[in-house]
């Protein structure tokens, strides 16, 4: 762990977490949580913009239907950003990529700064449409491009930042959406208008850093770009073993065919990797982290805290979440992902079942709210210590390059369909089953915890040949497919390797 540490210290690593993490997942958790606080800003704006052009006065429910089409947009355009991410970042690479998306996400800045001038609510909608497009492209592509530049032993660390900073966009979204900031009715259109700021951040200094290493030599096949990449992003120091490993598995690319997303679908080879990634995203969403989240409030006024000050309360679950990932990014190294994942996920099966509890007895006992309260911080830790903190950089631990855009691609692809899905059927649970749609998502988190107990072999300081090697072995149906399994890739590799040399 002191090495972990002390190696992160290298200038070039920390400068590519912070760079291509305010343009990359920031934006996606800022979009999640901004559009809260002017609700009813923009709802006034569909008002005054039927009146003003179609001469139309619409009812509550038409309102409420638009304002719903322009919150759920934003998951069209992510789905739409997340099948050509991977793709673009394979073609252009993963720089290139990130700096087209942070183009679309001035666009959609300037859309949203304007709509409130030009009296246009459509303005609003294309530009959520345009941020969903940047956020889902820079979900798969950061992703990509800070676990690619981080050494092995750094993996999974760097991989958590990604996550942290989806963490840090929620926060300052609330944040910012407070009234003593941008959530008056004057400044509304520049809070959402800020990701435009973000983009240009890393517009202006994310061509002062390196490619993707890994991307440079296995997918351009350019190895002096490659050494010197590194060099810039961990330093002096020595990094031949780091090298080697990928001059092995560039041997073993050789000849191979890079794989698109149904030729990944479709291959055995790679079964159990892929349903283990789908399983690990699809249970962000489905594990209740947005049920708790629309049920905090309840819980809060409850408990006594002021209609007034709520936004105050919620800024407290933003911070435990990103607290958690925080210390999910501390641990990581020693813990290893598959313990991360049993413990955040049985941790949030515990909470829930403890909520759905307390918030029942909460009408005949004055100090449940309080113990609800507990109950719902303990939750959001869970999620950010464990399944957030882990899920999102683990298609580019557990396959091979040649699959890894793909792998990406449905991953976030999975995401996005579960975040649409949920948002249509979450209203509609709630009205039927109240707070007892917890026990749905209990029973989900326990499924999760034991199937990727069984199934995901644990990553920490192995390369993606060893990985592979122990998939196989894993659910290999006799002993001896295991042998031929564990056998079959590292040896491979470094006898292409050789041979070509």
């Amino acid at each position: 762990m002191q090495n972990s540490y002390l190696q992160l210290e290298s200038p070039g690593i920390i400068s590519a977490i912070l760079v291509s993490g305010i343009g990359g997942t920031f934006q996606y958790g800022f979009h999640i949580s901004v559009m809260t606080s002017p609700s009813l800003f923009i709802k006034e704006l569909v008002n005054k913009t039927c009146e003003y052009r179609y001469n139309l006065y619409l009812e509550q429910w038409q309102v409420s239907l638009i304002w719903s089409f322009i919150v759920s947009i934003f998951c069209i355009g992510g789905l739409l950003g997340a099948l050509c991410g991977g793709r673009l970042a394979s073609k252009y690479g993963r720089k290139q990529c990130l700096l087209m998306s942070d183009v679309l996400a001035i666009g959609g800045a300037l859309l949203m700064v304007l709509s409130k001038t030009a009296i246009s609510f459509e303005m609003i909608m294309v530009g959520r449409f345009i941020y969903g497009i940047n956020s889902g492209c820079s979900l798969t592509v950061h992703m990509m491009y800070v676990v690619e530049c981080a050494p092995k032993r750094l993996r999974g660390m760097v991989g958590v930042t990604a996550i942290s900073f989806i963490s840090f966009g929620k926060l300052c979204g609330q944040l910012l959406g407070i009234s003593e900031l941008l959530g008056t009715e004057d400044r509304w259109p520049w809070l959402l208008g800020f990701s435009g700021f973000t983009a240009l951040l890393q517009l202006v200094t994310l061509p002062f850093l390196p490619e993707s290493p890994r991307f440079l030599l296995l997918e351009r096949g350019d190895h002096k770009g490659c050494t010197e990449a590194i060099r810039r992003l961990w330093g002096n120091k020595d990094y031949s073993v780091e090298v080697e490993e990928m001059l092995e598995e560039y041997a073993a690319l050789q000849g191979v065919h890079y794989h698109t997303m149904m030729e990944l679908i479709r291959n055995q080879t790679v079964r159990w990797q892929l349903l283990t990634v789908i399983v690990a995203s699809v249970s962000l969403q489905l594990c209740g982290i947005n049920a708790v989240y629309f049920y905090s409030y309840d819980v809060f006024s409850a408990a006594g805290i002021p209609e007034q000050n709520l936004r105050y309360a919620a800024l407290g679950t933003g911070l435990f979440e990103l607290f958690g990932s925080i210390v999910c990014f501390m641990s990581i190294e020693s813990t290893g992902k598959r313990v991360l994942f049993f413990r955040g996920y049985v941790g949030m099966a515990v909470a829930l079942g403890l909520l759905v509890i307390t918030i029942s007895l909460q009408n005949w006992v004055a100090w449940m709210p309080y113990f609800s309260m507990v109950f719902i911080l303990i939750f959001i830790f869970w999620f950010a210590f464990g399944p957030a903190g882990v899920s999102g950089p683990l298609s580019g631990e557990i396959f091979a390059q040649s699959f890894k855009s793909a792998a990406y691609t449905i991953s976030t692809t999975s995401n996005w369909l579960c975040l649409f899905f949920l948002g249509m059927l979450f209203p509609l649970m709630v009205e039927h089953l109240s707070y007892f749609c917890f026990l749905i998502f209990l029973c989900f988190c326990l499924f999760c915890a034991v199937f990727l107990r069984m199934h995901l072999p644990e990553t920490k300081n192995k390369t993606v040949l060893e990985i592979t090697a122990e998939f196989d072995r894993m659910h290999s149906k006799s002993r001896g497919a295991q042998k031929t399994s564990s056998n079959a890739h590292t040896p491979n590799a470094i006898q292409i390797y050789e041979t070509k040399l």
